[in-house]
């Protein structure tokens, strides 16, 4: 088992990709950061590493890692035929060469806490699971009926409202933990090519806010979704996400996906009726 790291995003693209693709719903967010840089190279510093089981040209992939730091390394799925238990102390091994500390791990439940616990035996940081998340896909929209307003797209007028949105977004999904870079996120939703925020207006009021980001092959990934509390029960969020999520499909994309978090079954609620169908469970962990 060994652990290769890449510095050339394109290099690392033709080997990750095609081990992304096979679960291309499972791995939305890896192939979406990917996607992100290799189109914008927006990160100022990234990890990029490859498990692989073998020797030589013979290698097979059996575990891709993504890191856009300060954001926690996001773990692709275990190849079956791997030892899981092997390929994260493998993994933990490497990074313990040059880091002290990592601030957490993304990935499937299970895969999850084995680095976590690997990583703690080699580092004595601490962890705790931050969040339990769940994948959703969508193929078609149910309709949403009987909501009041239209979607637009939020331009350079809206910043004000994107950032104090977004950093409430941030402060109910993740607290102090994991505080959002609101400015930043603002930015790349009103100038990137990769993401976009939209907005849901009822009688010249904005109400609800759904944006994308991080296209796959085939998809791309909704997110984040929010609607002011006083706004809240009644239909907006569901029918911003409708109308969003099937403008993505009328432009090409033959998936959405997004994550929930399961701890707030209204929203799990909200995406099925819609459409979504539950596809996997990631957890959050963070470190020290």
């Amino acid at each position: 088992m060994r652990v290769t790291r890449y510095t050339d995003v394109a290099a690392f693209a033709a080997r990750a990709e095609p081990y992304l693709i096979q679960h291309e719903a499972e791995h939305n967010l890896s192939l979406g950061l990917l996607s992100n840089l290799l189109h914008t190279q927006t990160y100022p510093t990234y990890l990029l590493a490859l498990v692989e089981d073998g020797e030589g040209d013979a290698a097979e992939v059996v575990m891709t890692v993504i890191q856009t730091p300060p954001h926690n390394p996001v773990l692709s799925l275990v190849a079956p035929q791997a030892d899981a238990s092997a390929v994260m102390a493998a993994l933990a091994d490497d990074l313990r060469s040059d880091h002290t500390t990592l601030p957490g791990v993304t990935g499937s439940n299970a895969l999850a806490l084995f680095f976590a616990e690997a990583w703690q035996a080699r580092s004595s940081q601490t962890f705790h699971v931050s969040k339990h998340e769940r994948i959703y896909r969508l193929t078609t929209v149910k309709p949403v009926t009987g909501v009041a307003g239209t979607m637009r797209r939020a331009t350079e007028a809206d910043r004000a409202l994107l950032m104090d949105w977004l950093a409430a977004f941030g402060r109910e999904t993740f607290g102090d933990e994991k505080p959002t870079d609101a400015t930043a996120i603002t930015n790349t939703m009103l100038t990137s090519p990769q993401r976009a925020a939209y907005l849901w207006e009822d009688k010249g009021r904005v109400v609800s806010l759904a944006a994308y980001g991080g296209p796959t092959p085939n998809g791309i990934r909704v997110g984040p979704v929010y609607t002011p509390p006083e706004e809240r029960g009644k239909g907006y969020a569901s029918a911003c996400v409708a109308a969003l999520s099937q403008m993505l499909l009328d432009g090409g994309r033959r998936f959405c996906f997004l994550f929930t978090d399961l701890a707030n079954p209204t929203a799990n609620h909200i995406y099925q009726s819609i459409g979504y169908e539950a596809v996997s469970d990631v957890d959050m962990y963070l470190f020290g």
